[in-house]
């Protein structure tokens, strides 16, 4: 179940608000102009989908949102507990950064936990199936797949070459609870 926690950046262990409600969550993040919502697929997906039949099963979402962001391109991801570069990739994005463009997610299975840190607070987002998070340009952050990742996400560019990670060197995510 999606979750939300909010915690001042400088008390680690004393969260401020805890929700698992989306109405909730979704009321929350939009405070801070970040994007939160449910998508249904229009059919059936399976175990372990491939790319072409998940965005299929999106479109609809798909097409909405780029009519309304202008986003030009998007693909889908997924990890599993076997990948072998999954602890690199885990380490690699548990580091607090932005992007030049917003960080768009659908989970289409599994999780992640996304965390931003904004305004003297850090909000703590369990992404699970059927979430969309869009993480606003600049927005200092970091995501934590897990030990074990495995998800199916569909991400959505401004830019189709993509995104790069600039990374603050702030060690504020090494204070705050990881996934399992």
């Amino acid at each position: 179940m999606s979750g939300l926690t909010i915690f001042s950046d400088q008390q680690p262990d004393q969260p401020l608000w805890q929700s698992r409600d989306a109405d909730e969550i979704q009321q929350q993040l939009a405070a801070i102009g970040v994007r939160f919502e449910r998508w249904q697929a229009d059919r059936e997906l399976g175990e372990n989908p491939q790319p072409e039949a998940v965005i299929a099963a999106y479109q609809h979402e798909i097409d909405r949102l780029v009519a309304e962001k202008g986003y030009q391109s998007w693909d889908v991801i997924s990890m599993r507990p076997d990948n072998a570069q999954r602890q690199l990739l885990r380490e690699k994005f548990l580091s607090e950064h932005t992007h030049g463009e917003d960080e768009v997610r659908f989970f289409v299975e599994g999780c992640g936990l996304f965390c931003l840190h904004l305004d003297g607070k850090i909000y703590q987002i369990l992404c699970e199936k059927s979430d969309l998070l869009s993480v606003p340009a600049d927005t200092r952050h970091w995501f934590d797949m897990g030990s074990a990742p495995n998800f199916t996400a569909i991400r959505l560019f401004d830019n189709p070459e993509g995104w790069v990670a600039h990374f603050t060197g702030d060690k504020i995510a090494d204070a705050y609870p990881h996934l399992a």
